[in-house]
């Protein structure tokens, strides 16, 4: 199910992993390095329409950390976010960059409100699944805008990581109520109200009319990794990177990712 990951760094992900790799790196830049293996996923689907300029919806897109770089290689972006303070982030970022990112204030699950039918090549939804009041209008609305063809990238929470956090942590009572609970929550305080299996993710997304082309783990290791380390070692972001990239694909590792990344496609019509 899941295709394996180019052999080459695309030039953009190279940039983010150079960020990270500076003596003094920014916090950001770090986060920049934790999102390279789904760039990479992203870039693979750029790469399957060299040439054109792609209509991008990002649902979900805050400040633009994805969608000011699409916009950067030249595709006409739209964010969707609930929050206006986070759009006029985005508003700020994408002019200091001189790009044009179109706002607009809304969510997933009244995405037709916003959005016309069939009118996105590429729909990003990263981070929201975790937090919507009801997945499975969320899914329908973001299908649907989806044109025949257009791909679907989805990145959401992976329960077993939760499991494993909290038992490193040792807390153990609460890795034991997130392994039991339906919504992979680990109790009262925890911050998320839902995460998802890899399997159960699948099959959200392919009950609403998609086909799944890949199924990538996403920070495998980095947030297990600590930062000194990455931050002492000349080179260690770039290995560590090597490490998410190569993992990616293998389900044993999958299984413990903090996240996953899951692309689908609206098939085309006959």
């Amino acid at each position: 199910m899941s295709t394996p990951m180019s052999a080459a760094l695309s030039p953009l992900v190279r940039r983010l992993t150079a960020m990270a790799d500076r003596p003094g790196a920014s916090p950001r830049a770090h986060r920049a390095l934790r999102t390279a293996v789904v760039w990479e996923g992203v870039q693979a689907v750029l790469d399957g329409r060299s040439g054109d300029v792609l209509d991008v919806l990002d649902v979900g897109g805050g400040t633009g950390g994805f969608a000011v770089p699409l916009a950067e290689l030249g595709h006409r972006v739209t964010v969707v976010d609930p929050s206006p303070d986070a759009l006029a982030s985005l508003e700020r970022r994408a002019d200091d960059i001189g790009v044009a990112v179109r706002s607009v204030q809304g969510d997933a699950a009244g995405l037709a409100d916003v959005a016309e039918p069939g009118s996105a090549d590429l729909v990003l939804c990263h981070g929201v699944l975790e937090h919507v009041d009801d997945v499975d209008p969320a899914l329908r609305a973001l299908a649907a805008v989806l044109r025949p063809g257009g791909v679907l990238s989805v990145l959401a929470a992976n329960r077993n990581a939760v499991v494993l956090a909290r038992a490193i942590s040792g807390h153990f009572d609460q890795a034991r109520h997130a392994l039991d609970d339906p919504q992979g929550r680990f109790g009262p305080g925890d911050p998320l109200p839902r995460r998802f299996t890899a399997d159960q993710l699948v099959a959200l997304v392919g009950d609403h009319g998609l086909t799944v082309r890949a199924v990538h783990g996403v920070r495998s290791f980095a947030d297990l990794v600590p930062g000194a380390l990455v931050d002492a070692e000349p080179g260690a972001a770039d290995a560590l990177l090597e490490l998410e990239r190569v993992t990616a694909d293998h389900a044993d590792f999958r299984a413990i990712a903090t996240q996953l990344h899951v692309l689908a496609v609206r098939p085309a019509l006959a």
